[in-house]
C-alpha cells in the first residue's frame, strides 16, 4: 500500500478551503498549522467554480499560491478533484445532468452531489477538470496525494442511469429469460419481453420488485466505481508515485460496495460522523474503524474527515467535552488509522455548513477547542512506531451491504427490521467485554478467525454459504442470528428451511417468522429475554442450549441452539435478543478481552492503546490512565 508521499509518521490536519477566505489568511492559517502539529491538508473538494469558472477556463493562481505557501511551512497537500460539485455553469448548460429522484423530480442547483454520474456530459467534464489538475500539479513538491472527488454516493434514476443500468443488466443476465427468473418475473405481470422495458426503480403505485432494486443498487455502485476508475487512471497516468484515494461515507443511503471498491484505492480512506451524542458516538466510531481497517485488509488505513468539536445528531449539533476529540482520534488510530484528519481546518461564515465544528473555530486560536487540537498535534509524533503494528483480532463479524441494501426500508420483509442496528449491537456487546473484531464478507476469506458471527445476514448467495460451510467444517464457530440466509442473491426466498441451504450445518429448520410488536418481550430460560423478532424452530440434530418461557407458539421450543459440524460447531440465535442476553451468550462462548464497557484496550503487536472513556481512573496492567484520559504503553511479557 502506498502512503501520502512527504508525511513523516502519522496524519494530521484536514480539509482546508483557502477559496473562501482572503489571501491575508492564508500566511496565518500556515502559522497556526505548524504551531498544530498539521503535516497535511486537503484541497480544493468543492473548488470546481473557483478553479474553472467559466468551461474551458481556468483560475489555477490561487491555488498555486496556496500550494507554495502550505510547502514552504511544510505542509503537504492530498488535492482533490472537484467533481462531488459542478458549478453553476454546467447545470444550467447540461440541465439534463442533473439527478432524478425515484418520482421522476429532477434535482436543481443549489446543494452539493447535484449531478448525474451516468450523463455524458458530466463525464466528460469530471475528466477534463480531472485532467487540468493533473497537468499543472503532478510534479508539485506539495502534493502527497490524490483525492478523487468526495463520499461517492449519489443515485440518481434518470434516463442515463435507465440507459446505463441495462447495459449493465445484459453484461450480467445475458437473457431476459434469465433475468426474468433472476427477478421473479412471472409475479404481479413483471415479464420483460425486451431490454428497453426495463426501467430504474421509480415511485409506483405499491410495492416495488426487491429484486430490481437490490440489482439497481449494485449496478449505481459499479457505476460510481467507473466515474473514480476514469478519474484514477488519468491522474496515475501524470504522476504514477503519488497514491491515489477517495473517502467512503458510511450510511443507508450510500449504494457503494465498500468490499469491492477497497481493492481500486491505494489506501482506505473514510470519514466517520457518529450520530448521536451519548456513549453511541464512541460505540460508532470504534464499529467504524473496525470496518475500514477490515475493508483495507488489516492494513493501515486513515481517517480522513471527523467533527472537532461537536458531534452531529438529528437534533443539532452537541459540543464534545473536554478531552473527547482527542479519544476520538485515539480509537480510530488505535484501531488501525495512520492518523486523524478533520472537517475542516477553520469554520466557514457562510454556506450550508457555516455552524459544522472545525480545528479553529469562528472564535479563533485562542479557545479550548484549538488549544486540544495542539495538545494532540504534539502527542501524535511519539505514536508513529506503533503504527505498523497490525491490531490483533480473531473474531470477526460479517458485514454484508447487499442485506443492508435489501431491508432498508422495503415493505416485502417478514417485519421491520434494521439490520445495521443487529450488526451494531453485536459489535457493541463485544466491545463491552473488551473484544476487538475484524469485520468480514461473507464470500471473503475467514481462515484467520476462530469465531465467526452473522448478524441477521438476510441476503447470503450459494457462494457465502458454502464459505460459512467450508469455514465451520474446518474447525471454525460460526454464531448467526435470525433471518440469516432467508433470500439467496436475487432476494428469492431459500426453501426448505431458510438458512441460505444450511440446515444441514445448523441442525435445524425454521418453520415460521414470528414478529413480535414493540415492547414485548419474550423471556428465555436462564438466558434473559428477546425482544421484537423469533422463529419457530425444528430440530434437526442439533442440540438446544435455551428455550423459550412463554408464548402461544414458542412456549418450550428451542430458541439458542449449537450443532457440531466436521471440526466445527454451528450456532443459531432464532430471535433478536436483548444485550445482556447476548452478553451472555458471548460469555458462554468465553469471548473476552482486556478491555471493558468504557474503556477501549486495543493490542496491536508490541504495543497497548487504552482509552478511559469514563470519569474516573483505571488501571490495566501496570498502566494506570486517568479520567477521560488514554495511553500508550508496551505491552506486559
Amino acid at each position: 500500500m502506498d502512503w501520502p508521499n512527504g508525511v513523516d509518521g502519522l496524519c494530521y490536519g484536514g480539509d482546508y478551503n483557502p477559496e473562501q477566505w482572503p489571501e491575508s489568511v492564508w500566511d496565518n492559517d500556515v502559522a497556526l498549522m505548524r504551531e498544530a502539529g498539521v503535516n497535511l491538508v486537503t484541497i480544493g473538494v468543492f473548488s470546481w467554480a473557483a478553479l474553472e469558472p467559466r468551461e474551458g477556463e481556468y483560475d489555477f493562481g490561487w491555488l498555486d499560491r496556496i500550494m507554495d505557501r502550505l510547502h514552504d511551512g511544510g505542509i503537504a497537500v492530498d488535492l482533490a478533484t472537484p467533481t462531488a460539485s459542478p458549478p453553476p455553469w454546467f447545470t444550467l448548460a447540461h440541465p439534463d445532468a442533473l439527478g432524478e429522484r425515484p418520482d421522476g423530480t429532477r434535482q436543481i442547483h443549489g446543494s452539493r452531489d447535484t449531478y448525474d454520474v451516468h450523463a455524458p456530459a458530466y463525464r466528460e467534464a469530471s475528466l477534463r477538470i480531472a485532467g487540468a489538475l493533473a497537468e499543472r500539479y503532478a510534479a508539485h513538491p506539495a502534493l502527497a496525494m490524490w483525492h478523487v472527488h468526495n463520499e461517492y454516493g449519489t443515485t440518481s434514476h434518470s434516463v442515463h442511469a435507465e440507459r446505463a443500468f441495462r447495459a449493465w443488466l445484459q453484461g450480467k443476465y445475458e437473457t431476459l429469460d434469465a433475468l426474468n427468473r433472476a427477478w421473479w418475473g412471472a409475479f404481479w405481470s413483471q415479464r420483460y419481453s425486451d431490454w428497453d422495458q426495463i426501467m430504474a426503480p421509480r415511485a409506483t403505485q405499491y410495492l416495488t420488485n426487491p429484486a430490481q432494486e437490490l440489482d439497481f443498487k449494485r449496478f449505481t455502485s459499479d457505476a460510481l466505481l467507473d466515474h473514480y476508475r476514469a478519474q484514477r487512471n488519468l491522474l496515475h497516468r501524470a504522476g504514477p508515485d503519488i497514491p491515489i484515494t477517495t473517502n467512503f461515507v458510511f450510511g443507508p443511503w450510500v449504494p457503494v460496495d465498500q468490499w469491492r471498491w477497497a481493492g481500486e484505492v491505494d489506501l482506505v480512506a473514510f470519514d466517520s460522523y457518529p450520530g448521536a451524542a451519548d456513549r453511541t458516538a464512541e460505540q460508532h466510531s470504534a464499529l467504524h474503524a473496525d470496518l475500514a481497517r477490515s475493508w483495507a485488509g488489516g492494513d493501515p488505513w486513515l481517517l480522513m474527515e471527523q467533527s472537532a468539536g461537536t458531534v452531529h445528531t438529528p437534533d443539532g449539533s452537541i459540543p464534545k467535552g473536554p478531552g473527547r476529540m482527542a479519544r476520538h482520534s485515539m480509537i480510530h488510530i488505535s484501531r488501525g488509522s495512520k492518523g486523524a484528519m478533520f472537517f475542516q481546518w477553520r469554520s466557514g461564515r457562510g454556506g450550508a455548513e457555516q455552524w459544522h465544528s472545525a480545528l479553529v473555530p469562528h472564535a479563533g486560536e485562542h479557545t479550548r477547542t484549538f488549544r486540544e487540537v495542539v495538545d494532540l498535534g504534539q502527542a501524535l509524533p511519539a505514536l508513529a512506531e506503533t503504527a505498523d503494528e497490525p491490531v490483533e483480532a480473531d473474531t470477526a463479524i460479517l458485514w454484508s451491504p447487499e442485506s443492508w441494501w435489501a431491508t432498508g426500508g422495503h415493505a416485502s420483509l417478514p417485519a421491520p427490521f434494521d439490520y445495521f442496528e443487529n450488526v451494531a449491537q453485536i459489535h457493541r456487546v463485544l466491545r463491552d467485554r473488551g473484544v476487538v473484531a475484524d469485520f468480514a464478507s461473507p464470500e471473503g476469506d475467514l481462515s484467520k478467525y476462530a469465531t465467526v458471527i452473522a448478524p441477521s445476514t438476510y441476503v447470503l448467495s450459494s457462494a457465502a454459504s458454502e464459505n460459512l460451510r467450508w469455514f465451520t467444517a474446518g474447525g471454525g464457530r460460526l454464531v448467526a442470528s435470525y433471518l440469516t440466509g432467508a433470500v439467496d442473491e436475487h432476494c428469492q426466498v431459500w426453501l426448505g428451511g431458510f438458512l441460505g441451504g444450511l440446515t444441514d450445518l445448523f441442525g435445524v429448520r425454521v418453520l415460521e417468522h414470528l414478529p413480535q410488536p414493540d415492547g414485548e418481550v419474550r423471556a428465555l430460560w436462564n438466558f434473559g429475554n428477546a425482544e421484537r423478532f423469533c422463529e419457530l424452530l425444528e430440530m434437526r440434530g442439533a442440540q438446544c442450549v435455551t428455550q423459550y418461557a412463554g408464548g402461544e407458539l414458542t412456549e418450550d421450543r428451542p430458541a439458542v441452539t449449537v450443532n457440531p459440524f466436521g471440526k466445527g460447531e454451528a450456532w443459531y440465535v432464532s430471535c433478536k435478543l436483548v444485550d445482556e442476553a447476548w452478553d451472555r451468550l458471548f460469555e458462554a462462548l468465553e469471548l473476552n478481552g482486556p478491555g471493558s464497557a468504557g474503556v477501549d484496550v486495543v493490542d496491536r503487536g508490541r504495543w497497548r492503546y487504552i482509552i478511559n472513556h469514563t470519569d474516573t481512573e483505571t488501571r490495566i496492567g501496570r498502566t494506570i490512565v486517568p479520567a477521560g484520559g488514554w495511553a500508550v504503553d508496551r505491552r506486559p511479557e
